[in-house]
């Protein structure tokens, strides 16, 4: 099986964290979230890793090659020089396999991503993301009415569910050719865009643990998380 972890981003939302050092490469501990993610795939059974790597490539590259001896998992790089957003690399890399997952650089997360590539597989989709239920906790009682202004219904500080996608899909490499060769293309419009065109693509629903490190506070999380209780990260690859 093969991954490729998106690396590219610029992490502005991090600074001044990531004015030094790439997003990926910042420490939860003394591990850096990349190697967390490279130990992940590796113990799930990937042998081979594609780095999509663009803003600080440099960082990754001198990183990896001293380091990679500890992961049982080949790597490869891909280097952009314009962003192409987070499906657009995907048509420039070349010998991918038939399913392969790509997935954001700056996950936390205890998801099996052999469950995953197997739902992926079962399912005979084209593309499956990965989706967790979170909830929005409304303060205040919420009204219903009519539109000659009547009262239909009361709903006090009510919680409204909605599912999110947490950054790790798998595609069929038959979705590459939806994407335009050389230009802008994230992966929410290579969704669509097979939904559109009546391909199947799953929805994994995952109620494992995960954390987008976007954020100061998400990245203070994770290293709590990940200090208080390191071995429940590769449990369940």
């Amino acid at each position: 099986m093969k991954a490729v972890i998106l690396c590219g981003g610029r992490g502005t939302r991090l600074h001044p964290y990531t004015m030094t050092i790439p997003k990926p490469l910042l420490p939860l501990g003394e591990t850096p979230i990349l190697e967390i993610v490279l130990r992940q795939l590796s113990e799930a059974g990937f042998t081979e890793a594609i780095l999509a790597l663009g803003h600080m490539s440099s960082f990754f590259t001198s990183y990896l090659d001293a380091e990679q001896d500890k992961w049982d998992i080949s790597l490869r790089y891909h280097f952009e020089k314009v962003p192409m957003g987070t499906a657009g690399a995907l048509s420039q890399i070349e010998d991918l396999p038939d399913n392969f997952v790509v997935m954001n650089a700056d996950v936390l997360t205890t998801l099996s991503f052999r469950k995953l590539m197997n739902d992926h597989i079962e399912k005979r989709a084209k593309a499956s993301l990965t989706i967790k239920r979170r909830q929005v906790d409304i303060d205040f009682g919420v009204i219903k009415s009519s539109d000659d202004s009547r009262l239909l219904g009361y709903d006090e500080k009510p919680s409204i569910p909605y599912d999110v996608s947490i950054g790790v899909n798998v595609l069929n490499k038959d979705a590459l050719s939806y994407i335009p060769k050389g230009e802008y293309f994230d992966m929410p419009s290579l969704m669509m865009a097979l939904v559109e065109d009546g391909q199947i693509v799953n929805c994994h629903r995952s109620d494992d643990f995960w954390l987008d490190i976007g954020r100061a506070e998400d990245f203070h999380l994770a290293s709590e998380e990940f200090a208080a209780n390191p071995d429940r990260f590769f449990i369940q690859c």
